[in-house]
């Protein structure tokens, strides 16, 4: 984290049946393990969209898919928002009274993100059903 400040993230329900069903090493405490240490290294993400043939494609872009699908399609606060995506939100005086981390807040907004990354969406123009996840249909 570049601020340095403790950001706790709330996983949906189906993010964590998802986890849940992932390879664990024993004793290996990580969620991403590495093929050569015990966790999988910062850039395994921007290999992995290279192998698959998104090369143009950047993990923050994930951070802004969120971002913008959170802001154009839900009526979940700027401030939720914002602070999910462990930002700094407000001016000094602000945050010196908004202490509280949102969390009951931010969790129905994750709740929602995961319920649209797991729902199949309807492409208007050819009325086809396109799956957000390998072999769904």
């Amino acid at each position: 984290m570049k601020s340095r400040r403790p950001h706790q993230v709330l996983l949906a329900p189906a993010v964590i049946a998802l986890l849940d069903g992932l390879y664990r090493e024993d004793g290996n405490p990580f969620l991403f393990i590495g093929s050569r240490r015990a966790s999988a290294s910062p850039d395994v993400m921007m290999q992995t969209l290279r192998r698959l043939g998104h090369a143009g494609v950047t993990v923050h872009g994930f951070r802004s898919a969120f971002s913008d699908w959170a802001h154009e399609q839900t009526a979940h606060s700027n401030h939720t928002i914002e602070l999910s995506l462990a930002h700094v939100v407000g001016s000094e005086v602000e945050r010196a009274y908004r202490r509280s981390d949102m969390a009951q807040k931010r969790r129905r907004l994750l709740e929602d993100w995961a319920k649209f990354c797991t729902s199949p969406a309807v492409q208007k123009a050819e009325g086809k059903i396109v799956p957000m996840g390998r072999g769904r249909s």
